[in-house]
């Protein structure tokens, strides 16, 4: 079967009725909704409508706290350590993403560390956030399950833990990375085996050290880091800035949101916001991020190669394409959230 285009406002309509029936308040829902969606035509379907379903068997299980009290403790002009109170991860993470923007653009930069917190989707769509604002910004998390060992090892200890970077540019779409440091990203995993969809070689490996490629045995093997050795020490760097440094989950201390959904996951995340300007001219920084990304995008190709592309630049065109057409459902998607939307006696059923 074909995926399913639905516009992208009847979604924003869905999901947001799907909060409210299971208690969500006004303003949570539609942070959770626009962050969901955000995600979705950022073409990362892993962290998008998709997630609807486990996230709400973790409201229906006690895992969230529905009137979370998220607050900054310990906070100087330039920081601030975010109290999540266990509130939805997407709500708790714009909170803290908002915090650091207001600081930065005061006071020129500003971190901000976040405890208490949990799975939060895309961390693009957070570094994103600082954009409209002319700011650098960059997010990392440590993420919700433990899918890989340390180098060498077999202990599952460490997750995709990613980190997305955003800079502003003038006329040239801002420069946008989101990547988890592991090869591939569990949720990537996940779209591929409801597909029943062979892995490309380098994903995971079993314990072994032998290629997995099925990815409906994930569960047997582990995910491998970006550039062996490397990936694996950024890993670590993001676990400890995010969750060492604010007194949040890393380790063995990780609880798997896969299959625990009341107890809560204490997730570790952080942003850091900061203004060109105090670098040079903002004018300037802009015109020069064009310059850079324009002679990236128009050097010589390989033969039978090309075009250049620049991180995030098809993620812009994703979003205009869907916005016209409709963002894809997959079958497997679109059966889980019907029975939801049954479940909670919701009447729209993205049927028709």
């Amino acid at each position: 079967m074909e995926d399913k285009r639905i516009p992208v406002e009847r979604l924003e309509k869905f999901i947001k009725s799907t909060m409210r029936a299971q208690g969500v308040p006004d303003d949570h829902d539609e942070i959770f909704t626009r962050r969901m969606i955000e995600a979705d035509l950022r073409g990362m379907h892993g962290h998008g409508l998709m997630r609807l379903t486990p996230y709400s068997r973790r409201l229906r299980e006690g895992g969230y706290n529905l009137k979370p009290d998220i607050r900054a403790t310990r906070e100087t002009p330039v920081s601030a350590l975010v109290e999540g109170d266990n509130g939805l991860g997407q709500v708790v993470m714009t909170f803290a993403a908002e915090l650091a923007i207001k600081k930065a653009k005061e006071s020129g930069l500003a971190w901000v560390g976040v405890r208490g917190g949990n799975h939060a989707g895309a961390g693009g769509v957070y570094a994103a956030l600082a954009l409209p604002h002319d700011l650098v910004g960059i997010y990392m998390a440590v993420a919700n399950a433990n899918h890989m060992p340390p180098w060498g090892g077999v202990d599952m200890l460490l997750s995709t833990n990613p980190i997305a970077f955003a800079i502003p540019a003038g006329e040239e779409p801002g420069f946008v990375l989101d990547m988890a440091t592991t090869v591939a990203s569990y949720g990537k995993v996940k779209v591929y085996a409801q597909a029943a969809r062979e892995m490309p070689v380098g994903w995971m490996v079993n314990r072994k050290g032998e290629p997995l490629t099925d990815s409906t045995r994930a569960d047997e093997g582990f995910l491998l880091p970006i550039g062996g050795h490397k990936g694996y020490g950024l890993n670590m760097v993001i676990g400890m800035l995010g969750g060492v440094m604010n007194s949040a989950a890393f380790g063995g201390d990780v609880v798997d949101f896969n299959k625990e959904f009341s107890t809560p996951l204490n997730t570790g995340q952080a942003f850091f916001a900061m203004r060109p300007d105090l670098f040079r001219d903002l004018g300037e920084f802009k015109a020069g991020m064009d310059r850079s990304i324009r002679e990236i995008k128009h050097s010589t190709p390989m033969e039978g190669k090309g075009p250049i592309r620049i991180p995030g630049e098809q993620a812009v065109a994703r979003e205009q394409e869907m916005r016209v057409r409709g963002i894809p459902v997959t079958p497997p998607v679109l059966k889980a959230v019907r029975e939801l939307a049954e479940t909670l006696g919701i009447e729209e059923r993205l049927e028709g």
